[in-house]
């Protein structure tokens, strides 16, 4: 299936963290029931139902301040369901803050019940969320309200609003809440901020300011004549933080070149023309064989990784004015190119040469033309366009050529590759979007031929869509060219397509999954979220390219916009392997490279010292890392 929804794909299901705990029995042990509602467990379920207006509770026997929960819902009737978090035990009752799920809304609120479970008051919460962990104080001149005018309401969308741009090959899922049927409900309650997300997509949030509520048990909750049902109930105690033993395989050495936080993205050249590699990260060049020396290209500004982003995130080498010293190029945001100085002792001259921002994440530095020189290929959001720029070598300061390649609406902020699809000799272009063919002809002023296929998904919690650096080469070795990829840089999933033709020969590809989120079964039992960081290369000398893939640790800073945000910063090789009786004809064998350092926006694989081998350098907000290559199987 190469066009729209791939086979199978479901929309709001999925599990985003390793639970502590996940209630699959059929007595309530551990839980306690209040009010007039008859609870009961079945069959992994947990049921309530009630038949008047005051609130019934379930308990659980555990407290928490920070936590996360997830759970399938279902309720029948005209009632209101709902989940209480901190709920404080008052001198007349109950206290919480209540995430709220009616058949035509959801809310989250400040909720007070007497002890009989009569609704005292009920506040909806304030607007708070995005990419902040802790949302400030109220304005005192703004007062609550329950009116519906703040965040924490969410009604269903009009499911038939008109479509505007082109017909993508994603569409995005439809998230609202399903009227007497199974909705998943995650939440997270970090510091003061509420998250909710409802089958996947947003869901009730907001300000859980310490009046509703600072410490106390989950509970389930019923109100109104209905039977609510909570399906696979599972939590994970935020408070308790992991940070796992170094680890790493036997095929590498690791060496930190740097403990702070600099950049996004490394590359690599002999910058100081001594017959040596050396490595670029960010500000610094880190000199070879040791890379103990290093020095500035420009100034060097650590970054919080709590609360501040890189403004590198690829970076790329090559001697753009053909003096015979390779030269740096800053991909994105900024399209900066710093002139090497010869090996002079000061910072480089730097030049903005190309208009307007890069404003994708992700870009690709390759020949497209043919002409021995190398393009960036990346998007636009203000145009909506995928495009390349070329550089004038007789004076690559000045603004580069842009070559618009896409019609507008096929922008994406995530996922580029560049190899050739259709076997004809030149590199096309890909997104999550699909493919756009390169050709015979050039113009600057003419499109490529667009060929739609989902090569992504949109992720978990309602974000974007598309990967990292997506791989183009012969997976399976038929001698057609498929496509390797994570499926979202801020969520879950790694998949490779794989080519096929029809009897007319027309291009189709196959999605076969690799590893997808904790619910599923995965590659060597491995599943990590935000692969935001990505490459390909021979890792292990086969002769097979591999598909080289670590998770941006704290990718939106710490904050639970992601899922999964603490797992560990892992950075894994998935080896290729071409076997006839696995799907596709092919498998990917995960191998682990390390565990406490992840990636960055993107990774380099290179070979440093000369003797055949890659090695892998990452740079992140762990530091800057190289991955000696060993050759040890």
């Amino acid at each position: 299936m190469s066009y729209g929804q791939q086979a199978g794909e479901t929309n709001g299901r999925g599990l985003s963290f390793k639970p502590d705990y996940q209630f699959k029995g059929t007595s309530l042990t551990r839980w306690k029931p209040i009010g007039t509602a008859d609870w009961r467990a079945e069959n992994g379920e947990l049921i309530g139902k009630s038949t008047d207006t005051t609130a019934s509770l379930l308990l659980l026997d555990q407290s928490f301040q920070d936590v996360t929960f997830n759970t399938l819902v279902k309720m029948e009737g005209d009632g209101e369901a709902g989940v209480l978090l901190r709920l404080e035990k008052t001198g007349s009752g109950w206290k919480g803050v209540l995430v709220s799920l009616k058949n035509d809304e959801s809310a989250a609120y400040g909720l007070v019940l007497d002890d009989k479970g009569n609704e005292v008051s009920r506040m909806m919460l304030r607007r708070a969320g995005g990419m902040m962990r802790v949302a400030p104080p109220a304005d005192p001149k703004t007062a609550h309200s329950s009116d519906g005018n703040q965040q924490g309401r969410q009604r269903q969308p009009n499911r038939s609003r008109e479509h505007t741009g082109p017909l993508l090959p994603i569409p995005q899922p439809e998230t609202a809440f399903q009227v007497n049927g199974w909705n998943q409900l995650e939440c997270v309650l970090d510091m003061n901020i509420l998250r909710g997300f409802i089958n996947d997509g947003n869901g009730p949030g907001g300000a859980a300011d310490e009046d509703f509520g600072e410490y106390g048990p989950i509970a389930l909750y019923v109100k109104g004549k209905a039977e609510v049902r909570y399906k696979d109930f599972k939590y994970k105690d935020l408070a308790l933080r992991f940070t796992p033993k170094e680890e790493t395989s036997a095929r590498y050495d690791v060496q930190q070149l740097s403990d702070m936080y600099y950049s996004f993205s490394s590359a690599a050249a002999d910058i100081n023309q001594d017959g040596i590699m050396d490595v670029v990260a960010g500000p610094h060049v880190y000199y070879g064989p040791d890379f103990t020396s290093y020095r500035e290209i420009f100034q060097g500004v650590t970054y919080n990784p709590s609360q501040q982003f890189s403004e590198v995130n690829c970076q790329y080498t090559f001697d753009f004015n053909g003096d015979g010293w390779p030269d740096v190029f800053s991909a994105s945001p900024f399209g900066r190119l710093y002139i090497n100085p010869k090996g002079a002792s000061r910072r480089w001259e730097m030049h903005a040469v190309i208009p307007g921002n890069i404003n994708s994440e992700v870009t690709v530095f390759t020949d497209i033309d043919g002409d021995g020189r190398p393009e960036i290929v990346y998007g636009t959001s203000g145009d909506q366009t995928l495009k390349y720029s070329k550089f004038d070598p007789a004076d690559p300061s000045k603004p580069w050529k842009v070559y618009v390649v896409s019609e507008t609406g096929y922008y994406t902020a995530h996922g580029f590759g560049v190899g050739d699809i259709n076997g004809d000799g030149r590199p096309d272009i890909i997104n999550p979007n699909g493919w756009w063919e390169q050709p015979g002809e050039l113009d600057a002023g003419k499109t490529w031929v667009y060929h739609p296929v989902a090569f992504g998904r949109y992720g978990h919690r309602g974000g974007g869509m598309g990967g990292s650096v997506m791989a183009v080469y012969d997976v399976n070795g038929d001698g057609r060219n498929d496509v390797v990829t994570s499926l979202n840089a801020h969520g879950f999933g790694l998949a490779w397509y794989e080519q096929q033709q029809d009897a007319s020969g027309a291009v189709q590809f196959t999605r076969h999954m690799i590893m997808d989120d904790y619910s599923t079964e995965n590659a060597g039992d491995v599943t990590f979220s935000q692969l935001h960081g990505t490459t390909f290369a021979d890792i292990d000398g086969d002769g097979i390219p591999d598909f080289i893939a670590g998770k941006r640790y704290w990718s939106h800073l710490d904050t639970h916009l992601d899922p999964d945000p603490q797992g560990s910063a892992v950075l894994y090789c998935f080896r290729t392997v071409r076997d006839a009786n696995a799907p596709g004809g092919a498998r990917f064998e995960p191998e682990l490279v390390h565990n406490r350092s992840g990636a960055g926006s993107d990774l380099l694989a290179v070979d440093l010292n000369g003797d055949g081998k890659l090695e892998i350098v990452s740079s992140t907000n762990r530091g800057t890392f190289i991955f000696w290559n060993k050759g040890i199987d």
